[in-house]
């Protein structure tokens, strides 16, 4: 803009040259002046303003960044992990405050901090939360705080996975179920259950996550099967071989084991063909997650001030720690300017 406004005056100023007046000292000087010599040197003046202007506007971003705190949500798509996507809103919010730059690299004591409340699969889109600043502190509410899912299932096949995503195991009849069958066993499922969990999981032994083991070709056993909860669970739709489930639950239960549950008590077998996070907490896919081109800074600025209000004012004093079990895994960065790399779970760089 700047540089836009050297130029019109520049232009209006050779147009007032070119005027047939008297030529006095005055306006001597004022043509000497507006020479397309030094027009030019005004414009490399003018430049260098709108440069200047530039970093000073990437360092007011920088520090609105490293000031940002509290939990918002955003929408994950299918396909990257949590992690990856993480990563990506990372590189995004660095990227628009010109971060790491050589006057910021300097500033080690200066942290971002960022992580995420509760692994989604890479397979599953919808509702991820995000912690930043301080707000990672809060994170690990989440994990154990109720979520919503709409899942399609799919009957007569089952697979290592229990979702689309792995090899088919075993194949089942499934003509003879009906929609009634299925509503009638919706209440085994309801209330505070016992699930094993799958082993193409988060879950770890031996400090390895379960399917990083199960990919490598190494035998895994089973977790045993553990308290979960579910808060309700409904057959929204019917249409052989699918049906969708909309099913709310609390922290630790997995989708892809309900499912295949299901299949199994129908006398069939049944896997995970869609799975969408409606709700986590009390961020809601439709009305909270921010979609990529709003991983802005104004914009999860705007997101946390709205978002705070959702969450109760003593979680926002409290100063839990994350967690250390293996049923639940909290997945935070903590990334300096001067970062160089970092891993999947918990990244420090310096």
């Amino acid at each position: 803009m700047a540089a836009a406004e050297a130029a019109v005056v520049s232009s209006s100023s050779l147009e007032t040259d070119t005027a047939l007046v008297p030529e006095t000292a005055g306006t001597a000087a004022a043509t000497a002046a507006t020479s397309p010599a030094t027009a030019a040197a005004a414009a490399v003046a003018a430049a260098a303003r709108t440069g200047s202007e530039a970093r000073v506007s990437k360092a007011a971003l920088a520090t609105k960044l490293l000031s940002l705190s509290g939990v918002f949500a955003v929408h994950k798509p299918k396909g990257p992990t949590s992690a990856e996507l993480l990563n990506r809103l990372k590189e995004k919010l660095l990227a628009e405050a010109g971060m790491p730059s050589p006057e910021w690299t300097k500033r080690k004591k200066q942290t971002l901090k960022i992580g995420h409340g509760g692994t989604l699969d890479s397979a599953a889109r919808g509702v991820l939360v995000v912690g930043i600043g301080r707000g990672t502190k809060m994170l690990t509410s989440m994990l154990s705080g109720s979520k919503r899912y709409i899942a399609i299932g799919e009957l007569g096949k089952a697979t290592d996975t229990l979702d689309s995503t792995g090899k088919v195991t075993e194949e089942k009849p499934y003509d003879k179920i009906t929609q009634e069958d299925i509503e009638g066993i919706l209440q085994k499922f309801t209330g505070n259950i016992m699930q094993v969990p799958p082993l193409y999981s988060a879950l770890k032994k031996d400090g390895q996550r379960l399917s990083t083991l199960m990919k490598r070709g190494e035998v895994v056993e089973a977790k045993p099967a553990r308290p979960v909860t579910v808060y309700s669970l409904s057959l929204q739709k019917f249409q052989p071989p699918f049906f969708t489930l909309d099913v709310e639950c609390g922290g630790g239960f997995y989708i892809r084991s309900l499912v295949s549950d299901i299949g199994k008590e129908l006398s069939s077998c049944a896997n995970v063909l869609e799975l969408t996070r409606t709700k986590q907490g009390p961020f809601t896919l439709e009305e909270h997650a921010l979609p990529e081109d709003r991983w802005t800074i104004d914009d999860i600025a705007q997101s946390l001030e709205h978002c705070s209000s959702l969450l109760p004012a003593e979680l926002a004093l409290k100063k839990s720690k994350p967690e250390e079990s293996n049923e639940q895994v909290l997945s935070c960065e903590y990334i300096t300017l001067s970062e160089t790399k970092g891993e999947d779970d918990v990244i420090k760089s310096s």
